[in-house]
């Protein structure tokens, strides 16, 4: 009797070893339920991404720093790279469907995470701008001696991809925009709120608040599996013992992307540009702090998206109906059609 309860507790420990395993190779960010124990780590140490990732040091503002990215080979290399630069409740991993594509076309894929954000450092102090941004994924691409890209970004990405055209307009082979943010001065309509009072509302997050958020502004109450991954990563970071760290960051980078508009500036493009605008999107930062009145009348992204494609000398504007802030996650087919057309001409 002895010598089958031991066998059988064995068989209990080896049982459960594997259940832990397959959960984890699961990519991590697939094992997330609304009742999930999974407590991310500050830096997502614990969450597997789609390709190896790679760092490089920065030193930045007095601090020592790493910064994240992958770096995906063409199939059949044509020597042209393009930079995927993601958004605000995001990650580098959700490009992975973007770049596998992309790399079946012979591009070389660059997919960093900002610092504050994925797998990058995420400083005690950091006076956040898309300058900084701009210059520190720079770094990334003169570690790697490329010297042309094209650079595609989406919501804050867009922001960043912007501003980092603007900046080096020699390296920037073509633009993509993918419903970016800043196509609007929300400065002239919404209340400034400060960062203590952002960093007081991170603090609030939770599961069920950050689903909610992602249900009714980016899938139009409509939800599938797929989504929950990017969920659950920002819900396991809410149980990490770290997490006000987490939400400074993401606190400050809320009043990077309010205060520093690029909107004024579209007109100084001299790359080609193409605007994927999903035209469901109704995204404003602070729009629930503007007056009742103009309230509904912010994040009009149809109306933003055509005002911004007649600033731009060189651009090129889809509408994507039906869709919202994060068309190559909601629907890949139209966004990937899009996209490519664009490429290859």
């Amino acid at each position: 009797m002895a010598h089958y309860l031991k066998s059988y507790l064995h068989f209990q420990i080896i049982v459960m070893r594997l259940l832990l395993i397959t959960c984890f190779l699961v990519s991590s960010y697939s094992c997330f339920s609304q009742d999930s124990s999974f407590v991310a780590d500050i830096n997502l140490e614990n969450v597997e991404y789609p390709f190896p990732v790679k760092y490089i040091s920065l030193n930045s503002q007095q601090q020592s720093l790493r910064m994240a990215y992958m770096d995906l080979e063409g199939q059949e290399p044509t020597g042209e790279v393009i930079l995927l630069l993601h958004g605000k409740n995001f990650c580098a991993a959700y490009w992975e469907q973007t770049a596998r594509d992309l790399s079946a076309m012979g591009f070389r894929v660059i997919m960093p995470d900002q610092v504050g954000f994925g797998k990058s450092t995420k400083p005690e102090h950091y006076q956040y701008s898309f300058q900084q941004l701009a210059q520190n994924t720079r770094a990334i691409l003169d570690t790697l001696y490329i010297r042309k890209v094209i650079v595609l970004g989406h919501s804050m990405g867009g922001m960043l991809a912007t501003r980092f055209a603007l900046m080096y307009p020699e390296m920037t082979d073509k633009l993509i925009l993918e419903n970016p943010l800043g196509l609007e001065d929300w400065k002239l309509s919404i209340p400034y709120t400060s960062v203590d009072y952002l960093y007081q509302a991170e603090l609030r997050q939770n599961y069920k608040s950050i689903k909610q958020y992602q249900l009714t502004n980016y899938y139009n109450n409509k939800w599938k599996p797929e989504y929950e991954k990017w969920v659950g990563i920002l819900a396991g970071w809410t149980k990490n013992r770290n997490y006000s760290l987490l939400a400074w960051n993401s606190a400050l980078t809320y009043d990077m992307i309010f205060t520093q508009p690029v909107v004024y500036e579209f007109k100084n493009l001299s790359m080609p540009v193409l605007l994927i605008i999903g035209q469901r999107d109704r995204t404003a930062p602070g729009k629930a702090n503007a007056p009742a009145k103009i309230r509904e009348s912010l994040g009009n992204y149809p109306k933003l998206g055509r005002q911004t494609a007649r600033q731009i000398a060189s651009s090129r504007l889809v509408e994507l109906d039906n869709v919202g802030h994060l068309p190559h996650i909601e629907a890949y087919d139209r966004f990937r059609t899009a996209l490519l057309k664009f490429l290859v001409k």
